[in-house]
Order: structure tokens, then C-alpha cells, then sequence
């Protein structure tokens, strides 16, 4: 029989980024002429790809639990010439040696750094260079979700789980960081995110309505797209680029 898709190959990007704002982030990070790039909680490295790509001579380290994920990004390094200017590291975030880099990319992987978001923060700040940039990517509260809506989340989701954006700027500030870029992902880059993540699933469902995992791969399913829908248009996620301040 054939099992339920474990990964979506729908996605490009594990979070709502179209190709369109990442083809402007790569533009615009590689454009600083970075040496070494750091990716924390990297999965499958593809932002991290882009910008070596774009920055002839630079260097990467992607650093994620997820040996699938890890694997599938060394195979797209070889296949774009780049695996003698990257490594995919699996460990943990949380302390790591490899900073600092003049890039940092942290795009939806704050808690790989362990504890709250300050704390975070203030770690992205010691793995930086002076001069050198971290991109962000941080889920905030567009509005304060309802006690009933929150039911319908994450398990244990709260509304002390995110700050709203100009909290979340201000942490970064507070970090020891200047917002050179904000930006926000847009509705329609959250649907095609979520959309992408289920489809494949979705699709073999249908296809498979009585094979014996498609009981729990159903539940997973719904319970994973009740929270979307109910978070879409409440949670939002932020694509900072941030410059650290120089120590006096």
C-alpha cells in the first residue's frame, strides 16, 4: 500500500514566502557581499542556496534537527555546484560554534536558539558580525486572538505566544539591532503556504480513504487546516532585516 506523504513537494520555502519577496531578499542580502552565512534551523537550506549562489565565494552553514530535510538540502547543493561552499550540519541551535557570520538567516526558527524570543534575539545579536546583517522571520499577532479562537490553534496556543509587530520590532531594537527592512507576508502567500503544505496529503486521502493510516492522517490533516483557518488574517509573520549596532 501506498503510505501518506510525509513531506509536501509542493514547497519550496517551509513558511509563506512567494518567489517573488525571496528572489528581493537574496537580491538585497547578497548585495552586502557576505563571506560566511549561517542558517539556524535551516530544514531544507533553500534560502541559504540562493544566496551563495548569488554571492559567488561565499560560505554556508545550515544547522537543523531534521536529517530528511538536511539530506534533501545537500542534494540540492550538489545539484547547483555549490557542495564545496556548504555544509548541513544536524545539531542543535541552541549554543552553537559557528558564528559569528556576516549573515545570519533565523526564518521561522527562533525556538531552535532555545528559550523566549529576547533570548533569541540576543543570541542572533553574538552570531552576527559588526556590519553584517540577520534575517528574521517572526511570527506576530495581527490582532489579540479570541480565547475561542486560540482553542483552535496549536495545542496550548496563548496570546503571550507572540508580541504584535511593533513589539516585535522593538524586541530586535532592544536586542541590540536596527530594522534596516520590515516586511510582512501577505494573505496570499499564506494560502499558497498552507494550501501547498496539506495538498499532497489531501490528495492521497481521496485516493486512499480506507487504507489503515488514514484515520489518523485524516485527523492530522483537518486538525492542522482548522488552525490555519482560524489563525489566517490573526497571526502574522514578519521578514525583518536587521543591522546590529556597533559596540561603543
Amino acid at each position: 500500500m501506498t503510505p501518506p506523504p510525509r513531506r509536501s513537494g509542493r514547497l519550496t520555502f517551509h513558511g509563506p514566502l512567494s518567489e517573488t519577496r525571496a528572489d528581493a531578499l537574496v537580491r538585497r542580502l547578497a548585495g552586502n557581499s557576505p563571506a560566511t552565512v549561517l542558517d539556524i534551523g535551516c530544514g531544507r537550506g533553500e534560502l541559504m542556496l540562493r544566496v551563495l549562489a548569488a554571492a559567488p565565494g561565499a560560505t554556508g552553514i545550515g544547522v537543523d534537527l531534521d536529517a530528511e530535510d538536511l539530506a534533501h538540502g545537500r542534494r540540492a547543493a550538489e545539484e547547483r555546484q555549490l557542495t564545496s561552499r556548504v555544509r548541513f550540519l544536524e545539531e542543535s541551535a541552541t549554543g552553537t560554534p559557528h558564528g559569528p557570520a556576516d549573515l545570519v538567516l533565523c526564518v521561522g526558527a527562533s525556538q531552535a536558539l532555545g528559550g523566549d524570543l529576547p533570548g533569541a534575539l540576543a543570541d542572533l545579536r553574538g552570531l552576527v558580525t559588526d556590519g553584517g546583517r540577520v534575517l528574521l522571520g517572526e511570527g506576530f499577532w495581527q490582532r489579540t486572538p479570541t480565547d475561542a479562537e486560540l482553542t483552535r490553534m496549536w495545542p496550548g496556543a496563548a496570546a503571550t505566544d507572540h508580541p504584535d509587530l511593533p513589539g516585535l520590532v522593538a524586541l530586535a531594537i532592544e536586542a541590540g539591532f536596527r530594522p534596516e527592512w520590515t516586511e510582512t507576508a501577505s494573505p496570499k502567500e499564506w494560502e499558497e503556504f498552507e494550501s501547498a503544505y496539506l495538498a499532497d496529503t489531501e490528495v492521497w486521502l481521496a485516493g486512499h480513504p480506507d487504507h489503515p493510516l488514514a484515520a489518523e492522517t485524516r485527523q492530522r490533516a483537518d486538525r492542522h487546516r482548522t488552525a490555519w483557518l482560524t489563525y489566517r488574517g490573526v497571526l502574522g509573520l514578519a521578514y525583518l532585516t536587521l543591522v546590529p549596532v556597533a559596540a561603543r
